[in-house]
């Protein structure tokens, strides 16, 4: 069993707004949620972003100096419980305002339909707040899943595993860092342009590696790491680490959300079990650029020992492992290996045999078509309008729904699942106990966090520790207690019984 989810910040535009204005209208955005119950507020004192894995606790995050010219000056600062607006959901996720930008985080999963179905629904979520909005004000609201602003700005999608904790951290580091550099040939979402000073013209396989500057960093808003040491386990600290991966694009693409969450799923999987890879990159900072903005598409970075290595054979050495280890462990990872396997061999011998699958390909022909239907160059301004529309959530006007209505994208989900996780938690997932909580007793709930939801009843106050609930057959038993429960006094008692 392993805890997975994904936490998605959305670029929003507001017609006649500027940047100063995105925190206060992302933060109406979620504000015009409603129709359904939800809970808050979220337990911050659960939480501390300043704990590393390598044995120490930081003074002070990092924060990027540009970001305070778009602030406000006319704003006053708001409690943490008003300025993030959090909301937490029926299906056990949590919507609320990330300084500018409406962020979903699923509830955690255990399996890639789940999470892939559930990131879906955060989709249509945020684009039905985004609606809503723009009826409240009168003006057009549009929401990017993407991870650039095009003007020096980046915001993220972030990875979460469950990993046991008995493994030196310095280990997984070694383990990760190879892994992670060269991931972005199947998970990038694609980009045109280098945004440090380079050139227009330059098609990237990731919107993200542009913006990494460390190895390994507790930080994630400025002088970002490759591998995130935040160390917040949201489960009991003596037994686990929660992964907090930040170096990864946001995929439009179901295919490319699966392999990615699966691939790496399997990783965290082989590190546990103390296997370490056979290859240590040179530089991994300056190598994620380097394959990012690879023309050619043959991805090769230099090794420790002098000698130059490919992406997909560098992704080849975790997957061989990964086979002899792992096979046979359960569907999921049987899928994830089957995959692994032909993206990495269409990679080497026709990578635009997968712009069926992997967003950055399917945007890359999308914007090749254009390029030779119109006559331009690579450095016409258009290509950008189009690189972002390609990310625009409104099935409407966004270009991969396009693709995706015309039955050019492999989907792993359907509407039906997708409706079904904005509804409902992951079942055998303590992210469903939360959910179902909110549904039964959102105006009893005094805090939420990931670990527990404390619940107010006219007699006293409890806790649920979501701890307890790591199994399917716990969270089975939780949920039976939740449902048949008479009223929230009938389900303290059982609760605090045991039964």
């Amino acid at each position: 069993m392993r805890l997975f989810g994904i936490e998605t910040e959305y670029g929003i535009a507001v017609e006649g707004k500027g940047a100063s204005d995105l925190v206060a209208e992302s933060r109406a955005l979620v504000n015009s949620y409603y129709g359904r119950p939800f809970a808050k507020p979220w337990l911050y004192r659960n939480e501390d972003a300043r704990n590393d894995m390598r044995g120490f606790h930081v003074d002070k995050l990092n924060y990027d100096p540009d970001d305070a010219a778009f602030d406000d000056p006319r704003a006053r600062p708001l409690p943490a419980e008003l300025e993030r607006a959090d909301h937490v959901l029926v299906n056990g996720a949590r919507l609320y305002n990330d300084h500018g930008h409406p962020e979903y985080a699923t509830p955690e999963c255990i399996t890639l339909v789940d999470v892939v179905a559930q990131d879906k629904a955060g989709e249509r979520i945020v684009l039905d707040c985004a609606r809503r909005r723009a009826e409240e004000i009168g003006k057009q609201v549009d929401i990017f899943k993407n991870n650039t602003d095009f003007h020096g700005s980046s915001y993220g999608c972030h990875e979460s595993y469950l990993t046991k904790r008995d493994r030196p951290f310095g280990e997984l580091l070694f383990g990760l860092l190879p892994f992670f550099t060269t991931r972005i040939i199947y998970a990038g979402a694609g980009k045109l342009g280098i945004e440090q000073g380079g050139e227009r013209g330059i098609f990237q396989l990731s919107q993200r590696a542009d913006f990494f500057t460390e190895e390994a960093s507790v930080d994630t808003l400025h002088r970002r790491p490759i591998v995130n040491t935040r160390d917040e386990a949201h489960a009991d600290p003596r037994k686990w680490r929660r992964l907090h991966v930040i170096c990864g694009d946001a995929n439009m693409s179901e295919y490319a959300t699966a392999i990615k969450i699966g691939t790496t799923a399997l990783v965290v999987k082989l590190l546990e079990s103390k296997w370490s890879p056979s290859i240590r990159l040179k530089d991994p900072v300056a190598a994620i650029k380097q394959i990012s903005r690879d023309q050619t598409n043959r991805w090769l970075i230099d090794t420790v020992d002098g000698k130059k290595i490919s992406a997909v054979d560098v992704q080849r050495i975790y997957l061989e492992a990964a086979c002899e280890e792992l096979s046979g462990s359960d569907a999921d990872s049987e899928w994830a290996l089957r995959e692994w396997a032909r993206t990495l061999d269409q990679l080497e011998n026709d990578p635009s045999s997968l712009s069926d699958r992997l967003d950055w390909v399917a945007k890359k022909e999308l914007l090749t078509e254009f390029v030779e239907s119109e006559g331009i160059n690579w450095n016409d301004e258009q290509l950008q309008s189009l690189d972002l529309a390609y990310s625009d959530i409104d099935p409407e006007t966004g270009l991969y729904y396009a693709l995706e209505q015309a039955g050019a994208m492999q989907r792993v989900v359907d509407d039906e699942a997708i409706a079904s996780a904005i509804e409902n938690g992951p079942e055998g997932s303590r992210g469903s106990v939360r959910g179902e909580l909110v549904r039964r007793f959102a105006d009893s709930i005094g805090g939420v966090s990931w670990g527990s939801v404390v619940l107010r009843t006219a007699r006293e106050s409890w806790m649920a520790d979501l701890g307890d609930y790591l199994e399917p057959e716990s969270v089975a038993g939780a949920l039976s207690q939740i449902r048949s429960a008479a009223d929230l006094d009938d389900l303290t008692t059982k609760f605090q019984a045991g039964s």
